[in-house]
């Protein structure tokens, strides 16, 4: 095949527009046939208001040598074509399980790894399968009422099934396996387009029903899901993982795969008691900052283009003091949603739905925090901070949102009301002061930030944008240490994704679960013969 790159036509062109310029860029003559498969699209917006799409694609054609040796042009090269292959299986026998910890994406992704090598895995999740578990963040929204185990940070699909479902990541991964995972949410009931945005995003709606229809995948072919069944300890012998204990029950396992998610403090917490080792990580804090979508659309395209999808950026700085300021997870035509896992703590996070049609944009904007911060360097130090932070916002907003108007935030007064737009949340707010949560230092820098983006997107500073209290589970507080093998220091334990301190979101921390599996495989001899051998 011919891997073509950079071809740039305009919004709205017809698909016969692109055979053309396929064809006028390989030399060809109108009677030469050939096939192509589009495998990256994006949107160019430099050139305002002419904007383009760009993609990459690649083509099958007969005499492909010969052709690429008559076309001197680096964006045409002969394509390598990746396809993930699962590592060839080991011969340990298996006597007891293999439990995955966590039914987020590093857990689900490597259990489905697992289940099609032929290893029948046990997840066991503290929260509720989908259905129960959107009953439970609806209750939550509409009246207060929390379900510690069963809300937008712990249930099946994880945290990021009640978020915007980005999928893009910055990991590279030459292996196959990230465009993998695209591949396996397309075949459970993803939208197709995921297989070639620069930006791919499922959308909460959609994300749901595709988690739903992987679990039930997984459960024909052997895999076992436990829900409402919450790890509490775990028993080590010789520096090896023996068993778990979860609701009384002892489960016997030869492999642990620890996919928590980063608001298990308790599972921390007991992991630290057990002197498993661990670290305290940096990550970020802030707020939930609203835009009216329309403001956002006009600056990246602009004008408010209909035909495109809404808008997202991405905005970062950098301070003398060290502090870095940035947008996180940005929700084009979102929600601000309350995402409190914890009787008497706030945290808020940004949720889309898949048509992305709501009347706001809103991102994290956050300040990187560290060890100063936290006052200490032991490994736990970051997740009591955190909680500390979210402790303060509720006892702010008395249990729901606390917001204010940055012009107000800036004089350090309390909003009397909303500007030229009101806010798109799920769950209820109050007007509030939110100076005062982070420090002096942070403060700064957040209005610093705010200010310098600006520059960037006209009107970002505007004094009615509004902030939503508080952002600080951006990532997780803590890294559970793990060797070249990916395994903990107590063998047979396999930290991975997110909550353990090695993802940043939803591709990333299936990449990591599938890696795990990986590993698990390369050791242990299938209980039965493999499903599907990719």
């Amino acid at each position: 095949m011919i891997k073509i790159s950079q071809i740039k036509l305009p919004i709205g062109h017809k698909e016969t527009d692109l055979d053309n310029k396929i064809r006028k860029i390989l030399r060809l003559d109108k009677k030469q046939n050939f096939s192509y498969e589009i495998v990256k699209r994006s949107i160019d917006a430099r050139n305002k208001p002419e904007l383009s799409y760009v993609y990459t694609v690649e083509v099958k054609i007969a005499s492909e040598e010969k052709i690429l040796k008559k076309i001197h042009n680096s964006n045409v090269v002969k394509a390598k074509k990746i396809e993930y292959r699962m590592p060839k299986s080991g011969d340990k026998e298996i006597r007891n399980n293999i439990v995955v910890i966590g039914a987020g994406p590093a857990g689900i992704f490597a259990a489905y790894i697992l289940t099609l090598a032929g290893y029948n895995p046990i997840v066991l999740e503290r929260g509720k399968e989908i259905q129960n578990r959107q009953k439970d963040v609806e209750l939550f929204w509409k009246t207060g009422v929390l379900n510690p185990s069963s809300n937008v940070q712990f249930g099946e699909g994880g945290a990021g099934t009640f978020s915007d479902g980005k999928l893009n990541t910055a990991v590279k991964d030459p292996s196959g396996r990230i465009r993998f995972v695209l591949e396996t949410f397309a075949k459970f009931g993803a939208q197709s387009d995921i297989l070639i945005d620069n930006k791919p995003h499922i959308g909460t709606d959609v994300l749901c029903s595709v988690i739903t229809n992987m679990r039930k995948y997984l459960e024909e072919k052997g895999c076992k899901f436990k829900f409402e069944t919450q790890v509490s300890d775990f028993r080590i012998e010789n520096n090896s993982i023996y068993s778990v204990i979860c609701n009384k029950e002892e489960i016997r396992c030869d492999a642990v795969v620890l996919a928590i998610g980063h608001s298990a403090r308790d599972t921390f917490q007991k992991l630290y008691d057990l002197k498993v080792p661990m670290s305290s990580k940096n990550f970020a804090v802030g707020f939930r900052v609203e835009h009216p979508q329309k403001m956002i659309n006009e600056c990246m395209y602009g004008y408010d283009a209909k035909k495109l999808p809404s808008a997202p950026y991405k905005v970062t700085s950098n301070f003398p003091n060290g502090r870095g300021v940035y947008s996180f997870c940005m929700c084009p035509g979102g929600y601000v949603v309350n995402s409190s896992s914890k009787e008497n703590g706030t945290v808020v996070n940004g949720m889309s739905y898949s048509g992305r049609n709501g009347l706001n944009s809103n991102s994290a904007i956050i300040v990187s925090v560290g060890p100063d911060d936290f006052g200490s360097n032991e490994p736990l130090a970051g997740m009591f901070y955190q909680e500390k932070l979210e402790q303060e916002t509720y006892k702010l907003g008395q249990g729901k949102i606390p917001q204010q108007l940055f012009g107000d935030y800036c004089q350090n007064i309390v909003s009397s009301s909303y500007g030229d737009f009101s806010s798109c949340t799920k769950g209820d707010t109050v007007i509030a002061n939110l100076r005062g949560l982070m420090s002096g230092e942070m403060e700064d820098s957040f209005i610093k930030g705010m200010n310098h983006f600006a520059n960037i997107i006209p009107d970002f500073n505007r004094k009615d944008a509004i902030l939503s209290g508080m952002e600080t589970r951006t990532s997780s507080p803590v890294r559970i240490l793990r060797d070249k093998g990916l395994e903990s220091e107590v063998k047979g334990l396999y930290p991975c994704g997110e909550g353990a301190g090695y993802a940043g979101g939803i591709t990333s921390a299936a990449v990591d679960g599938i890696k795990v599996a990986e590993v698990i495989i390369e050791k242990y001899r299938p209980v039965n013969a493999p499903e599907e051998r990719l």
